[in-house]
């Protein structure tokens, strides 16, 4: 009889830890497998958060379908006291584990809101926008412009949530005084700016920046970046160009940038610069000369006087030979490219074609026509609005 009741119980035990053993492991399956999520969504976990509430989220948007076996998983993999704050963006068939990484190793957030300090050559503005999961693009919510606006009430508001990101955004042709002044108005960051950093030296790019940021090392990492792009293009560059050093080609690569905002005729402003001087004529660009008057301080607002054209300065390309002594505003990667790989062409000379272009002669007779025919479209423009 004993011996009947023994055996039963084994089998009842057997049985039970069998059933354990299936449970265990369809719990692990559902923590590894794709989850039910169909459209992404921005997760936010608040600073304080554990992992029952971020649990609890998930279950509502349907992101998990158990927060027992999401708890769990997290005990188990040891990452229970790992959460972060922030908002981060969960794709669609995200598994348990796959949020767990998520919200327990990523750095930055990466999905909510984001300012964008954005550095251009006329003029700045600051974007406020966020991220919909949908579709992973941006939505502009506010813009202003700081130096003239004062920031609206839901800028302040956003702005001051813990996990909202910053960046800081150069636009190719910004002069480094450009950049250290609208870099003073960026109150999310901290700290003196003591010099201007050397012309055409900041690479024209998108920072991540953390709230507190130090502005000078914000500008050393702009120009460390600019250096080995600089570098590593120098290394690139093509036989036989009329410059030395690759301060010379970092001197070309802006006069290109002024020059044109097309990108298909980076190289062909390039060909046209090389072959001036190869034949030792003069380079006779506007930009240089209106940078000796300025000095990079923001945009000249008129017209060249035919005295500016005539001024003997160290940028007047109308009067010096060879190249100005340093860069005219900061290039960007493609127009150091350009400088240092132009196109071989015979071009001498470009003029304003009337569509945002230029038109290339060989000859000044050639050159000669296309002026005229944008001066005819000079005079027709304001013709049509005097």
């Amino acid at each position: 009889m004993w011996r009947n009741i023994a055996s039963n119980f084994l089998t009842v035990l057997v049985v039970i830890l069998m059933a354990v053993g299936g449970l265990i492991a369809w719990g692990q399956r559902q923590y590894v497998v794709p989850g039910p999520l169909t459209e992404a969504i921005c997760l936010r976990v608040e600073g304080g958060a554990n992992f029952r509430t971020v649990a609890a989220d998930l279950r509502e948007q349907g992101a998990i379908t158990s927060t027992y076996i999401f708890r769990t998983g997290a005990d188990y993999e040891e990452k229970s006291g790992q959460l972060k704050a922030g908002s981060f963006l969960i794709p669609p068939g995200a598994s348990m584990q796959d949020i767990v990484e998520t919200i327990t190793t990523a750095g930055p957030s990466t999905c909510g809101t984001e300012v964008n300090f954005r550095i251009g050559v006329l003029a700045g503005d600051v974007v406020l926008r966020e991220l919909d999961p949908a579709t992973s693009e941006y939505v502009e919510v506010v813009k202003f412009d700081p130096a003239v606006d004062e920031a609206p009430a839901e800028f302040i508001e956003a702005a001051q949530e813990a996990d909202v990101r910053f960046r800081v955004t150069l636009a190719e042709g910004v002069t480094s005084w450009q950049v250290v002044e609208s870099l003073k108005r960026a109150d999310f960051l901290t700290g003196e700016v003591r010099e201007i950093p050397p012309e055409g030296m900041l690479a024209p790019d998108s920072y991540a920046v953390a709230r507190g940021a130090d502005r000078s090392a914000l500008l050393s990492e702009m120009q460390e970046r600019q250096e080995r792009i600089l570098a590593n293009l120098w290394e690139e560059r093509a036989d036989g160009l009329p410059y030395e050093t690759p301060e010379e080609a970092l001197i070309m690569a802006s006069l290109v940038e002024k020059e044109t905002g097309v990108p298909e005729e980076r190289r062909q402003v390039a060909s046209v610069f090389v072959n001036r001087l190869d034949q030792g004529m003069r380079l006779q660009t506007d930009p240089a000369v209106i940078y000796g008057v300025t000095n990079g301080q923001g945009a000249l607002g008129r017209g060249l006087r035919q005295s500016e054209l005539r001024a003997e300065t160290p940028y007047n390309t109308y009067v010096i030979d060879g190249l100005p002594p340093t860069p005219i505003a900061n290039p960007g990667r493609a127009s150091i490219e350009a400088a240092l790989n132009p196109d071989e062409t015979d071009f001498l000379f470009f003029v304003a074609d009337g569509t945002g272009g230029h038109a290339f002669a060989e000859t000044l007779e050639e050159h000669n026509r296309n002026v005229a025919k944008w001066r005819a479209i000079e005079a027709e423009r304001e013709k049509a609005n005097p």
